[in-house]
């Protein structure tokens, strides 16, 4: 499992697919950034469990780069 959490082509893949789908007329987390930004009124449980689950693989790629990041200032 530790594998995969911490494979870049698998992040990517997510975050192209889950991460925006469904793509029109935007991509769906945009459209939920946008919402939560605006306050998230109106938001019920369903669109923040939404919002979550799209944003997972972004959260996984954030992760991945943080940990790059600070691998290579320990060497």
């Amino acid at each position: 499992m530790k594998e995969i959490i911490n494979d870049w082509k698998i992040a990517g893949l997510l975050c192209l697919s889950l991460g925006l789908a469904p793509f029109f007329p935007e991509p769906h987390i945009w459209g939920k950034l946008k919402w939560i930004s605006g306050g998230g009124i109106g938001m019920q449980a369903m669109d923040w469990f939404d919002a979550l689950f799209h944003g997972i693989p972004w959260i996984l790629m954030l992760r991945l780069g943080v940990l790059k990041l600070f691998s290579k200032q320990k060497g």
